[in-house]
């Protein structure tokens, strides 16, 4: 991937190229930032630059066999480490998934952890970089460099790694082989080992500003100016939202309608229809449930400040502001703290392997509470 296939940027472009050229890459980079800024593309486009064979002053040249290798990601010296599930093999590792994996970036370097185990076809359980990856880790790089001017092992999700092999990857880190260089992907380094976090140089992407934002949808998806700016705005720099509005995707609308739902049994406070959406909620796989709970906390955000009339401050699609314009009237001060409480509550309880269904029915039934003590109040 070349750094003109990244959405906007262009400071972050610049610093990257200005390290490589004054030969200062320091050998752990942990890019960090928002979901949807492009920390993947810029670690794809970094990586290509780094060991292009022929360098220009903006980008890699695109050309030579470092960089058709590298686009197809196919480059002996290019390595990856990535969450992973169980199927067969109780040890996996991400050498196991690397077909599956190419094939999945090369569709799009723009996607969610959730796409990926989507991708995976991974009905429970969430993904995880296992014990056995610290060992790989070890082995691959430990090899001599082939044909690259660095051996490059781009780690995306650090934070999902067992600790055995996040130790495995810190005494490598702390005692690199020569001309190694790490770049660590995440959007979470809060999770990240803080010994770890300690020894990479971390560069912070922003957003994507609207007017790049704008530009690159009319360039990848060929739609009106005026569409692409309005889009723009709503996705707030994620280019994965802007891409999911446009494509008006069948998950996006899967989400509004159980939030929906959700809403309406929790003010009418029917037990029998919330234990029916408790049971679908629960049946859905860990990863898409918990992408489901982050959109009701947004939702539940934009109904609130929608309150105010600030359209510039609202960031929904169409479909969603014609159910906030409705809604918005339920959701005030004295309930909407509260109840994104619950729903993050829930999510923490969640990832932390409690009983969904126990969980969810708390979280409802609370929800249902507020909504009632609200009135009350009114």
């Amino acid at each position: 991937m070349m750094f003109k296939d990244v959405i906007g940027q262009k400071p972050v472009k610049e610093h990257l190229i200005s390290m490589v050229k004054e030969d200062r890459i320091s050998h752990a980079q942990l890019f960090t930032g928002p979901q949807g800024a492009g920390l993947m593309p810029m670690a794809l486009a970094f990586a290509q630059y780094v060991n292009c064979q022929n360098p220009g002053p903006e980008d890699s040249c695109g050309v030579c066999p470092a960089c058709k290798k590298m686009a197809k990601l196919v480059h002996p010296d290019f390595h990856f480490v990535f969450p992973v599930i169980k199927r067969n093999n109780p040890k996996p590792v991400s050498t196991d998934y690397l077909d599956e994996w190419r094939n999945f970036v090369l569709q799009s370097p723009y996607f969610t952890d959730h796409e990926w185990f989507s991708f995976l076809n991974a009905e429970r359980g969430q993904g995880m970089i296992y014990t056995q990856e610290g060992n790989e880790i070890i082995k691959k790089l430990s090899l001599k460099t082939f044909e690259g001017k660095y051996k490059i092992m781009i780690v995306w999700q650090p934070e999902k790694m067992h600790n055995f092999a996040a130790n495995k990857l810190l005494k490598i880190l702390e005692e690199p082989p020569a001309r190694t260089l790490f770049i660590l992907v995440s959007d979470y380094p809060a999770g990240v080992l803080p010994t770890i976090l300690s020894r990479t140089q971390q560069l912070k992407i922003p957003k994507i500003d609207d007017e790049a934002m704008a530009n690159g949808l009319m360039e990848t998806f060929h739609v009106p100016e005026e569409q692409a700016r309005s889009v723009a705005r709503i996705s707030g720099g994620n280019f994965i939202k802007a891409r999911d509005v446009i494509d008006n995707s069948e998950e996006k609308k899967f989400f509004h309608d159980m939030f929906a739902n959700s809403m309406r049994n929790a003010y009418s406070g029917k037990l029998d229809e919330i234990i029916k959406w408790v049971d679908a909620a629960a049946g859905l796989p860990k990863e898409r449930l918990k992408n489901m709970l982050l959109y009701c906390i947004d939702i539940l955000r934009e109904s609130f400040i929608a309150n105010y009339n600030i359209a510039e401050l609202v960031y929904a699609t169409p479909v969603e502001d014609q159910f906030i314009s409705k809604f918005k009237s339920f959701v005030n001060d004295r309930n909407v703290e509260a109840m994104v409480e619950e729903y993050a509550m829930a999510l923490s309880h969640i990832e932390q392997n409690g009983n969904i269904r126990l969980v969810l029915f708390d979280m409802s039934m609370k929800v249902s509470s507020l909504f009632r003590m609200s009135n009350q109040l009114a």
